[in-house]
């Protein structure tokens, strides 16, 4: 391509330029600049009175060990293993569990003949995604209390004897959370694979029907195998979140009774910072943590890659 050419194309889409430049200047605003901020986690003890944009700053003592001194502390602090453990399975739980539900659903929405019931289920499955986990979780305590909604339905059954304060248990929070957060983004979370099963060519299906296939041997041969390549991505995706076990429900849902269940690395990580004011170490947790997650999303891209030539990068 010649020079101009060039710039006769920049020229021919200039509105799209702009656009992505002001795309480009965000990510360097809001992801890029602030990774100055990660030498706190190599600082001795970092204050919230300190300018990071100085000369002072700079000049402060690094952390014992080589600037390591906070991340051994972590590796050695004996919560370590219990919140690595609820971390790795409450997140594994979800993924177990609720990232091939949205598949299953909609690959049975997209099923049903009626159009008007389709779209009364489909608005009502993601009507829970827009209400914030400040909301959800006001109404789960009171459901969830020995005199709420839940206890009062198995009292009428007859399945207990008298009521529970479920989110007072330590045992029965990994199952709230995973079902409460199934709840919320079921419909949400298929609508993506909604958009990729319209794409795929009605003469497949009618040729199925010729051949006397019926609706699960269709989605089956047909629908699975052409949404694969979203499902890989998706899933990519997730892996890579592995970490980040929603910070926002965990907190509304956590206390001391639940704590040995519910604290994950992002509550102690919340604790850490703005209860004890250790600043260094919980950015250090915080660096550790997104290592981790870019670890594990680049190992599932080489799998996923190998498996089903579907990558990423």
């Amino acid at each position: 391509m010649t020079k101009k050419t060039f710039l006769r194309r920049l020229g021919e889409e200039r509105y799209l330029q702009v656009m992505a430049l002001c795309g480009l200047g965000w990510m360097l605003v809001f992801n890029y600049a602030p990774m100055y901020g990660l030498l706190v986690a190599f600082k001795r003890n970092y204050r919230i009175t300190e300018a990071l944009f100085s000369f002072d700053f700079l000049k402060t003592p690094w952390a014992a060990s080589g600037g390591f001194q906070h991340f051994i502390a972590f590796f050695q602090d004996p919560e370590f293993p219990d919140i690595m453990l609820n971390t790795f399975s409450i997140s594994l739980l979800k993924l177990g569990i609720g990232f091939p539900l949205p598949i299953i659903f909609a690959l049975f929405l997209n099923e049903l003949k009626f159009p008007k019931f389709k779209q009364a289920v489909q608005t009502i499955s993601y009507l829970p995604h827009f209400l914030s986990w400040v909301v959800l979780g006001g109404i789960l305590t009171t459901w969830l209390s020995d005199t709420g909604f839940i206890n009062e339905i198995l009292l009428s059954a007859g399945l207990i004897k008298e009521g529970v304060t479920y989110l007072g248990y330590p045992k029965y929070f990994w199952g709230i959370v995973v079902l409460s957060d199934v709840w919320k983004e079921l419909g949400w979370s298929a609508i993506i694979y909604l958009a990729a099963v319209s794409g795929i060519d009605q003469e497949m299906y009618e040729a199925a029907d010729i051949d006397g296939a019926g609706r699960f041997r269709k989605m089956w041969s047909i629908t699975l195998p052409c949404i694969k390549s979203t499902i890989a991505i998706l899933f990519i995706l997730n892996i890579g979140n592995l970490l980040n076990s929603n910070f926002d429900q965990i907190l509304v849902l956590w206390n001391t009774l639940n704590a040995e269940r519910s604290t994950v690395i992002d509550i102690y990580t919340y604790n850490v910072a703005m209860r004890s004011m250790r600043f260094s170490y919980a950015t250090a947790i915080g660096l550790f943590k997104s290592v981790f997650a870019f670890l594990l999303l680049f190992m599932a891209n080489s799998v996923t890659k190998k498996m089903n030539n579907v990558s990423l990068f």
